[in-house]
């Protein structure tokens, strides 16, 4: 096994673009390189008050623990999944200023065109950021991971319903399952899907009254749709198709499904694919790949679906009115802070780095650059769009990440110190990584300590609780302690 490894870190090494994106085998990670040196530098760093990026190995809690998807926990010392070594520190992140000037929705209070220059990054910080009074610190939180279901089939997201307490799970190979306790009980749906490495069932969610269930796949021919199906007691019927997007490559399909705190579905198609974006698809505005899109799902008439009003390209010649973000490269997992409306967005890099993306609550239209940059640098020389604008976390492939994973803001009860921080992670790199903003910049993040292999999603449960979902089959809820 250690030959295939080494072979496959080969051809990861020659032939990137094949290892990049969500779903990239696994075992790459593994064969990279952990110096003595690095940890020796950390634990030095830890030993002269490095702040909170000192602390970013935090011991395993020394417990496990079994949770239903009800919310009941039991905590045992037997079956203690193996402790991995601690990962290579990570550099100093790089972070910029997130402002609220800039590309908006007609009507909001953050300004009304973009500046004419994005502003430039800030360099790596030379010391820790200090958390500024009343954000939450990192320092203080302490967490661990409970398993709520083992044994699935390559889960990739998750969702609930409005007075339902069951978890469902959509599985890529085409099923998707609803999970009471700890246990499968019953198929929902199954949908006939190509079976690329980034393709099949790719996202769900559910309406607000839990009535309708959208699903976002691709078909046996590669193509991706969003349907509409209605929920007849736990079982998915009647399907209509709500949007289709021909695909030009298998991959860089984006798949996310989320309401937004405004009520709207939202929407990610990654740029089409095929390595650097060959057709420039995340610069166009007229074409859904390579972007976010917002819509009102509901049939409209003789339409499938409404777009809000609001959007910033409606009514505009040449330009897709269902558009409410571009210049993505593969959007894989975004999310919306319930507290304050603000999206985070996990978008997958290409060679070298990958990118978190803020953007205020209300702020559409925004350039996140690619493919004229990769994060906060210049992609094939391209320049930074005069509209374009800078992520707030940028991660690089040095440092082991290959696929960032986005996740949400916390904003449940049961782990009060964890509030308000935005937890993260990466495919290969497996870390939960916790940030605090303030004032559209990063102020301070590090490693939580729980590592999930294979990671692929988050979910957030309809009391704000947060699960983090293994390609392995295992659903994890994140518990203090």
């Amino acid at each position: 096994m250690y030959f295939l490894e080494i072979a496959i870190f080969r051809v990861a090494q020659h032939q990137p673009d094949r290892f990049r994106d969500f779903g990239s085998w696994p075992i790459v990670p593994v064969v990279r390189g952990r110096s003595v040196s690095a940890l020796l530098l950390a634990l030095v760093l830890a030993a002269c008050g490095g702040g909170s990026h000192s602390r970013a190995i935090v011991k395993p809690s020394s417990s496990s623990t079994t949770v239903d998807s009800g919310g009941a926990t039991s905590t045992t010392k037997a079956g203690k999944k193996p402790t991995k070594k601690a990962k290579k520190p990570a550099k100093a992140t790089a972070t910029t200023t997130l402002k609220r000037t800039g590309a908006t929705t007609p009507g909001t209070t953050h300004g009304t065109t973009p500046p004419a220059t994005n502003p430039p990054a800030t360099s790596p910080p030379t010391s820790p950021p200090v958390t500024p009074p009343g954000l939450p610190n990192l320092a203080s939180v302490h967490i661990h991971l409970g398993t709520v279901v083992s044994g699935l089939s390559s889960p990739v997201a998750v969702a609930w319903r409005k007075n339902d307490s069951k978890m469902y799970v959509a599985q890529q190979g085409g099923t998707i399952v609803a999970v009471s306790g700890s246990h499968v009980v019953n198929t929902v749906l199954t949908l006939a899907v190509s079976g690329g490495n980034e393709q099949g069932i790719l996202g769900i969610a559910f309406s607000s009254d839990g009535t309708k269930l959208y699903v976002d796949y691709t078909d046996v021919a590669g193509n991706s749709h969003v349907n509409e199906f209605q929920m007849v007691g736990n079982v998915a019927k009647n399907g209509r198709q709500v949007l289709y997007q021909a695909q030009p490559f298998s991959n860089h399909n984006g798949g996310q499904l989320i309401f937004g705190t405004d009520g709207y579905l939202y929407i990610g198609f990654g740029d089409g694919g095929g390595g650097g974006d060959p057709q420039g698809n995340g610069q166009k505005l007229n074409t859904w790949l390579g972007k976010i899109l917002r819509i009102n799902p509901a049939k409209n008439g003789a339409a499938a679906y409404s777009v809000p009003s609001s959007n910033p390209f409606v009514g505009q010649a040449g330009k897709k009115p269902e558009i409410w973000a571009y210049g993505l490269r593969n959007p894989w997992r975004f999310s919306f802070d319930i507290g304050t409306g603000d999206m985070w967005i996990g978008d997958v890099g290409q060679d070298n780095y990958e990118e978190i993306d803020w953007a205020h609550a209300g702020m559409g239209g925004v350039n996140w650059g690619w493919n004229r940059r990769e994060a906060l640098h210049p992609y094939n020389g391209g320049a930074q769009p005069s509209n374009g604008r800078n992520p707030v976390i940028e991660k690089s492939h040095n440092n082991g990440y290959c696929a960032i994973i986005g996740g949400y803001v916390y904003r449940g009860s049961a782990i009060p110190a964890l509030r308000g921080v935005y937890v993260f992670g990466d495919d290969c790199r497996n870390n939960l990584t916790g940030a605090v903003g303030s004032n559209g910049r990063i102020v301070s993040q590090r490693d939580l300590g729980p590592t999930v292999d294979q990671l692929t999603s988050f979910g957030q449960d309809l009391s704000g609780n947060l699960y983090a979902i293994s390609r392995t089959g295992t659903i994890y809820k994140i518990l203090a302690g």
